[in-house]
């Protein structure tokens, strides 16, 4: 009888361990993550089953190295392809190899496109135009067609007819969100690729939809104020204090003043804005019009979205950024008028 007890346990505890075992196992291959994180992996040609799991374990993929080993033992991948991947963290090890041991279009990379913060439509158009073998004018063009923009009006929340209006440079504009995107296709389009800003744009803004309504501005009115304060800003942490003044500005019916506003208005950079450049008679130039212009003026980073959300309260109507960057600010014009002319450098 004693016997039969002690067989039991030891029974029950090799059964136990098997559970464990196997609950181990199975979450060692599965998704390292819930979340959808893409994952660009690149497989150099002659690697082993072995040297591909190093690579995945390297680019987060892989819960635990161990099971990772035991899954390869048991199953046996002769066909694993070299390429460049664009995996996510919510495959499992068994998804991950089958994807490399027959490759899909969807998930070879084929070209990456980079928005850049700050950037405006014409250098943006560059980047597309590079990748689609086509000139950035004819990239221009097509963003620029009228019935091409009422159906994007009609699929974004943030879109409204404010981008047809006339004054409008680039309908687009400040629309296109900055980042990277890895295109899988094999022969993209320039409808697909501009899907991808804008709906990263929906993700990144739809976090603040209430924010913006907070604030009593459309999506519109927010992102061409958030893409002023993204040009006239060199650091982070200045953004708020900057969005502040314009805000303080705003709500004193004061004009923005901003030479940035009278560069896009012109279509040029740098920042020696002489006299007759603030007499351009355009609904950009916040020398001439009160208000917000007539649109955003460049694209705009997350940083930038949260600081316009998040922008300083304090008493500061003007401010000078200094050569190395560093901003002064002011509470007076006579205040900010000795602070020019004794740091002007341009």
């Amino acid at each position: 009888m004693k016997n039969k007890k002690i067989i039991y346990i030891v029974g029950g505890i090799i059964i136990a361990c098997m559970i464990g075992i196997i609950v181990f196992y199975n979450w060692g291959i599965s998704a390292s993550s819930s979340k959808d994180e893409e994952v660009i992996v690149t497989i150099e040609q002659g690697s082993t089953a072995s040297q591909m799991l190093n690579t995945l374990e390297d680019a987060g993929l892989v819960n635990n190295k161990l099971c990772g080993q035991i899954f390869l033992k048991l199953n046996h991948y002769d066909r694993l392809q070299a390429n460049t991947y664009v995996l996510n963290k919510n495959m499992s090890l068994s998804e991950i190899f089958s994807i490399i041991e027959n490759p899909d279009f969807k998930y070879i990379l084929s070209s990456k496109l980079t928005i850049k913060e700050g950037t405006t439509i014409p250098e943006v158009a560059e980047s597309f135009a590079e990748i689609l073998n086509i000139s950035a004018d004819e990239v221009i063009k097509q963003w620029d067609d009228q019935e091409y923009l009422q159906s994007l009006i009609e699929e974004y929340w943030f879109l409204d007819e404010s981008i047809l209006d006339k004054d409008i440079l680039y309908p687009l504009e400040g629309y296109l969100y900055p980042e990277t995107y890895y295109i899988t296709e094999q022969e993209p389009d320039l409808k697909s690729m501009t899907k991808l800003a804008l709906d990263m744009m929906d993700e990144r803004l739809s976090e603040y939809k209430d924010d913006i309504e907070k604030l009593g501005w459309t999506p519109h009115q927010f992102l061409t104020f958030a893409s002023i304060v993204e040009r006239e800003s060199l650091f982070d942490e200045d953004r708020p204090k900057i969005a502040g003044v314009f805000i303080n500005r705003l709500n004193k019916d004061m004009l923005l003043q901003s030479d940035i506003t009278v560069n896009y208005a012109w279509q040029r950079t740098g920042v020696d804005v002489s006299v007759s450049h603030t007499q351009i008679d355009s609904r950009y130039n916040t020398y001439k019009y009160t208000g917000l212009p007539v649109g955003p003026i460049s694209t705009i980073s997350k940083v930038t979205i949260e600081a316009c959300i998040q922008y300083e309260h304090h008493d500061y109507y003007y401010f000078f950024a200094k050569e190395d960057g560093t901003v002064i600010y002011s509470r007076t014009y006579k205040e900010h008028q000795k602070i020019v002319e004794e740091n002007k450098w341009y």
